[in-house]
């Protein structure tokens, strides 16, 4: 039977969020939102459960939201992973052609492509999603789809993304407790491309910035198809924590403060911060929040530049940086991305998107929208896509998302 609706759900650091699509009722195959949840989360650190109770409370409390505005009841989503413990691992397979007409099948690019997952990990680490960069055939390489082709020797350049097996193990127990069932898992930054950054942009050479609470995604792109995945211990709740300690205050000013006033932009005006708690008035020099923010974003922006030397990308994307996440909305971002990074950069805005949009539309539900455009190409029985048979649209997120964990 084909399901009308599709979900994604955002388990982050500081909040679960959960959206509900379904393709536009006026027959059109483009997504249209009809619901959508979120709720806080504090039973996470740095993107990994820590309470696992907490993060169920919390993943009910933003499905029932959900629930409520879409009308739909909810027992499955396709569900991010995130934190520190996620990581790239580059890898190659090679396998011999063995038919006799030396015709390359599908099933020999299942076998070369299962020939790079057999790599050497601790006991703790799993490998969650597999992308094929590329493949070579009797040493022609940089071949998108050797698939119908002749030669007797096949390979692939591979990434993989690879997660600590008991966090993987902690989120599927909150998921349980919460009586949800993961469809698919994928990294968060995965998920933010494919709500912002278009085909153009994947196929140029384009890094994708999302910006977390706990940690930062970043995701390169190049000709169409992933290149590497890294994530960053640094995120929004840093900059929270830098103003509580610089401005001498609490949490919940600083992060008032942040939402605020933070400004990065040289040409920003303001001489003086402040933030009401109660009756009583809370200011701050202007020039200092300035200065605290800014600090911890350059070296934010420092981790990525050294992210990119690693695989010889730095100051080497034509289609340069694209920001999100909840922290992209801090005014002059873009601008100190450019300056740093040495690359085009502007904060990502959601692609081909109707419904209740207008309510999704804060970079903080980039993720989210993006895991509920996943949970519509991934379950079984769709309609076309954009024109596309389920076959085409299948294959395209092969190639930009690989085979993703279930």
């Amino acid at each position: 039977m084909k399901p009308d609706y599709f979900i994604g759900l955002d388990i982050g650091t500081s909040a679960v969020r959960c959206v509900v699509g379904t393709f536009d009722p006026n027959g059109s195959n483009t997504p249209s939102i009809i619901g959508h949840g979120s709720a806080e989360n504090q039973g996470m650190r740095r993107g990994a459960v820590v309470h696992v109770d907490e993060v169920a409370d919390a993943i009910v409390k933003a499905v029932t939201e959900a629930e409520r505005i879409s009308g739909m009841q909810i027992k499955h989503a396709t569900v991010n992973v995130n934190g520190s413990h996620v990581t790239g691992l580059n890898s190659e397979g090679v396998i011999a052609i063995s038919a006799a007409n030396r015709e390359i099948t599908t099933e020999d690019r299942l076998r070369v492509e299962e020939a790079a997952t057999i790599v050497s990990l601790p006991t703790n680490r799993e490998i969650i999603q597999f992308f094929a960069k590329s493949y070579s055939l009797d040493g022609q390489r940089n071949i998108k789809d050797p698939i119908g082709m002749h030669g007797v020797r096949l390979e692939v350049d591979a990434h993989m993304v690879v997660a600590s097996t008991p966090n993987l193990r902690n989120l599927d127990l909150a998921l349980e407790k919460a009586e949800v069932e993961a469809t698919h898992h994928t990294v968060s930054g995965l998920a933010a491309a494919e709500a912002v950054l278009t085909r153009q942009q994947k196929e140029a050479g384009t890094a994708l910035i999302d910006v977390g609470a706990g940690t930062t995604n970043l995701i390169v792109f190049e000709d169409g198809e992933v290149q590497y995945v890294a994530v960053i211990p640094i995120g929004g709740q840093h900059i929270t924590n830098d103003l509580a300690i610089g401005l001498k205050t609490d949490l919940d000013i600083a992060e008032d403060v942040k939402v605020k006033h933070a400004d990065i932009r040289h040409s920003a005006k303001k001489t003086t911060a402040t933030v009401k708690k109660g009756d009583v008035s809370h200011n701050f020099d202007f020039e200092d929040v300035s200065m605290i923010v800014e600090a911890r974003v350059e070296e934010l922006f420092e981790y990525v530049d050294k992210e990119l030397q690693k695989i010889k990308k730095s100051r080497k994307l034509p289609g340069g940086i694209v920001i999100t996440g909840g922290t992209s909305k801090l005014p002059g971002i873009d601008e100190l991305a450019k300056e740093k990074l040495q690359l085009a950069a502007r904060t990502g805005k959601l692609q081909n998107i109707g419904g209740l949009v207008d309510t999704v539309e804060d970079p903080g539900f980039t993720t989210v929208v993006g895991l509920m455009l996943l949970d519509m190409l991934l379950l079984p029985s769709l309609p076309p896509v954009h024109g596309k048979s389920l076959q085409n649209a299948r294959g395209i997120l092969d190639g930009l998302f690989g085979r993703l964990k279930k």
